[in-house]
């Protein structure tokens, strides 16, 4: 009966150790999410007179343009800010995928190599540059203080206004199960083929 008693002990601490690997894996979601709340990813055309700054989940946080964006012909502004955003929203997907990869690598998971061959094969850019691209885009962790830890919705975040409620619209719901940052890429890529 001893050696029983001893093999179920064992079991139950493996069993302990996988459960507090689990618990230590819970606790850093929420740094994982307070991280992918911050991010940001900042893009220009060649002559920077179109900026595009991406968040989450491929959300637009600021469009800005110069002068020189606006004397052009508008189907070359309309094309600047096309291509620039994609670039926005491409880069802040990478950084996304780092950031999950850096929080749940050890799980299997692999999501920055899923974005960059998905990114190489819809872009027509090898999977290598993407890979350079990611290694000089690594994004700066910090420890955020208790008081400061929160989770800010960017979807119902006005691009041209002042982030004010006023300035919010209510997004039409999602169709199909996914978020509005889903919806957004769909729209974009299918525009493409148009």
């Amino acid at each position: 009966m001893s050696a029983e008693f001893d093999r179920l002990v064992a079991e139950f601490e493996k069993f302990q150790s996988k459960m507090k690997h689990v618990d230590q894996q819970m606790a850093g979601v929420q740094d994982m999410q307070n991280e992918l709340s911050e991010l940001e990813a900042t893009a220009s055309n060649a002559d920077r007179s179109v900026t595009v700054v991406a968040g989450p989940g491929g959300a637009v946080k600021d469009l800005q343009l110069t002068d020189k964006a606006m004397n052009q012909p508008p189907q070359a502004l309309a094309a600047a800010i096309k291509s620039t955003l994609s670039e926005a929203v491409a880069e802040a997907a990478r950084k996304q995928a780092g950031i999950v990869d850096n929080h749940m690598g050890d799980m299997g998971i692999n999501a920055t190599e899923q974005v960059i061959e998905t990114q190489a094969e819809a872009f027509g850019i090898p999977a290598e540059e993407l890979r350079q691209r990611m290694a000089e885009e690594q994004p700066v962790r910090r420890d955020v203080p208790v008081e400061e830890e929160y989770q800010e919705d960017y979807s119902r975040q006005s691009v041209f206004g002042d982030g004010s409620e006023e300035d919010r619209p209510t997004p039409p719901p999602a169709q199909g199960g996914g978020s509005a940052g889903d919806d957004f890429l769909k729209n974009l890529f299918n525009e493409d083929d148009r």
